[in-house]
């Protein structure tokens, strides 16, 4: 915690902690002495996956029967934890491990974790969720995107943009309508293996404001025809419910995300008004210093308790949706507050981009969109009141 003292989230143990400084130490060679030439093409390289996939930083909850280490969702939290530490929130890891598997592992067929999830622990195959559509945004029960049953396949036709992964993505789980005329009750997740898939394309690789080296594209499936055992689960119309079973755990993953990021930026600006003199003394020992970083440390630190709370709910399954959206909303919010308040302290500097403050920044904004809008956590949450 930034107040001092010790603090222990409850989710923590040896294993975790152990985990993430595997992970530090893997993003500090892998990742850290490459980032400017990821930022520059817009993705990672796909041997930072497979790499990755070596070291058991990838899909840890995934049983050992279906090729994956074994392990539980708190390990997938502390390879996150432990890569946002590194000021870095552009790794689609989240995507992959932290969501992509957890549709699988809880909504696929016997036969469809055996066949996708081995790839993906391995780093062979890069996992993304199609959901957003270039006119729906948040609103998923009006997507437009199709699947067709025509004999034993589907035929799959629409647009999804803003998808992360997009650019390597090998496997993609589609959110498409399977029965217009029943609205969200004819919503159905399919999945598009990538290779050599007639019909499939990737549009431009997404110019963002922040996270630059993190894969976001356009895809477009036109008359794409893939296998009826495609279809997650096997049973069509379960998309919508599906994805409202999953949603609450991605918030989570980016309220983890999202305080790593608030810790990053306090520590980053902690360390630079101390060290930095003006008017014959240390910035921090300005009051308006002291006092601008005593109210951001003690948010983070209440917001960051709160999200541990939420983690153990979830754990316990007992997390709402509602409850997690509060998570989602609270932390994503805290961290805007502080990164912009952290970069004021830095002056000039906290506008360049080789400090860390800056990148902090740019790819904070976007926390508080992706994951459904905080405007639509606060409407999850109204109607629970």
């Amino acid at each position: 915690m930034t107040a001092g003292g010790t603090y222990r989230p409850s989710w923590h143990g040896e294993d975790t902690e152990a985990l993430a400084s595997l992970t530090t130490a893997f993003m500090r060679k892998e990742f850290v002495p490459h980032r400017e030439r990821f930022e520059e093409q817009q993705h990672v390289d796909r041997e930072l996956w497979r790499s990755a996939g070596e070291h058991g930083l990838l899909c840890c909850a995934v049983p050992i029967e279906f090729g994956g280490p074994g392990g539980e969702l708190v390990h997938d939290l502390a390879v996150l934890e432990a890569h946002t530490r590194m000021a870095d929130a552009t790794w689609g890891n989240m995507v992959h491990s932290g969501i992509v598997s957890h549709y699988i592992l809880a909504f696929g067929t016997e036969e469809q974790k055996h066949r996708w999830l081995p790839g993906m622990v391995a780093g062979d195959l890069v996992a993304a969720i199609a959901m957003t559509e270039p006119g729906t945004g948040s609103d998923l029960q009006a997507i437009t995107t199709r699947a067709k049953r025509e004999g034993t396949e589907y035929v799959i036709n629409g647009a999804k943009t803003f998808i992360s992964n997009g650019y390597l993505a090998d496997l993609v789980i589609v959110v498409a309508s399977t029965d217009p005329a029943a609205g969200h009750r004819g919503i159905s997740l399919i999945v598009v293996e990538t290779a050599g898939c007639p019909g499939f394309s990737r549009g431009r690789m997404l110019r963002k404001l922040g996270s630059h080296s993190a894969d976001t594209s356009e895809l477009f499936f036109d008359d794409v025809r893939v296998p009826a055992t495609n279809l997650l689960g096997g049973e069509e119309g379960r998309g919508f419910v599906q994805l409202m079973e999953q949603l609450p755990q991605e918030r989570l993953l980016i309220g983890l995300q999202a305080a790593g990021m608030t810790a990053l930026a306090l520590e980053e600006t902690i360390a630079y008004t101390k060290s930095r003199q003006a008017f014959g003394r240390s910035v921090f020992d300005n009051q308006n210093t002291q006092f601008v970083l005593a109210e951001a440390a003690t948010k983070a630190d209440a917001a960051r308790v709160f999200l541990d709370w939420c983690i153990g709910r979830h754990l316990a399954g007992q997390l709402t949706a509602a409850t997690a959206a509060q998570c989602k909303w609270l932390l994503t919010e805290v961290l805007c507050e502080v990164v912009d308040q952290c970069l004021q302290l830095f002056g000039g500097y906290g506008y360049m981009t080789e400090y860390p403050i800056a990148r902090l920044y740019a790819d904070a904004r976007a926390t508080k969109i992706f994951g459904g809008t905080n405007e639509i956590m606060r409407q999850v949450i109204a109607k629970s009141l």
